[in-house]
């Protein structure tokens, strides 16, 4: 199972009847899981039972779903109001008209405000049964094409993350392997310190310096933090090969490698150790900000 990263477009568009549609639906990482729905005017029960299988069918991620929604335009309908136009005949014939005015004429009478109507077909949308079934239909293919193409992201998300969890695995070994960890190094090094601040007027016991750089290596000692940084590295390793939603639990293990590595920082003696904790650092912020994607 591959895990899936947040972010994720998908479209489904259709023609049902005189009407043309196409659902379009966009998320982005988040927190937690949000869906908003701007649907045409008349369908918002659509809208809220599409949000709620979206709601059922991810885990985390902003998403934005929409409705766009056309009807193929036709040539208006003309109908003759038959009881206006007899109406108007009977009003007519019991009329005694000069002799210098002519009878109406037939245009003359569909002119008349009333006698001659527009039909407007236009229905609600929602109560075309054809066009609401293939809206649902659409939603389902929608949710399908979103989950695929977050999954495709998410394969990719995953072999960066891998990456990047193999270059913490090998500043942690260099940290391992430094030479300035070791006693023999610390005492060399402050006995060195020492001998530029007395100037060489005075001498040292070797016994008490080797104690004091003992100490000083101990305090410095950064063996639980690379312990802590490995377990790390094999659990997120272990995550990317369960997959399914656990960006949490990366984004925790995340924070929890830029603590050790903080530590590390703290304690370091030597130049190269705190440029390799330095770097560490600089790689566990590149794998904290790709968490940040996966659902």
């Amino acid at each position: 199972m591959s895990i899936a990263s947040m972010t994720g477009f998908a479209r489904e568009a259709g023609v049902t009847g005189a009407y043309q549609w196409a659902w379009e639906l966009k998320t982005v990482n988040g927190r937690g899981l949000e869906v908003r729905v701007r649907t045409p005017s008349g369908l918002d029960a659509v809208g809220e039972e599409a949000r709620s299988q979206i709601l059922k069918a991810l885990t985390r991620g902003q998403g934005q779903l929409n409705l766009a929604l056309s009807r193929s335009s036709s040539a208006p309908k003309l109908r003759v109001n038959q009881d206006v136009l007899q109406s108007l005949l009977s009003a007519l014939g019991d009329l005694k008209l000069p002799d210098n005015v002519k009878p109406a004429s037939l245009d003359g009478l569909l002119s008349v405000r009333g006698v001659v109507e527009l039909e407007d077909d236009a229905a609600d949308p929602a109560q075309d049964d054809a066009l609401v079934a293939a809206l649902k239909a659409g939603i389902g293919a929608l949710i399908e094409a979103l989950k695929t193409a977050r999954l495709k992201e998410g394969q990719a998300l995953s072999g960066v993350l891998g990456q990047q969890l193999d270059v913490i695995a090998r500043f942690v070994d260099e940290a391992e392997a430094s030479p300035s960890r070791q006693p023999e190094a610390i005492r060399t090094r402050l006995a060195a310190q020492i001998a530029e601040l007395v100037d060489g007027k005075s001498t040292l016991d070797p016994a008490r310096l080797h104690q004091e750089a003992v100490l000083i290596a101990a305090r410095a000692d950064i063996r639980e933090e690379l312990d802590r940084l490995r377990a790390h590295v094999d659990s997120a390793r272990e995550l990317l090969r369960e997959g399914g939603p656990v960006g949490r639990r990366l984004d925790f293990l995340a924070q929890e490698f830029g603590r050790e590595a903080n530590t590390l920082c703290a304690k370091a003696n030597d130049v190269s150790l705190s440029r390799i904790g330095l770097e560490l650092k600089a790689v566990i912020e590149q794998f904290r900000e790709q968490v940040q994607n996966v659902e």
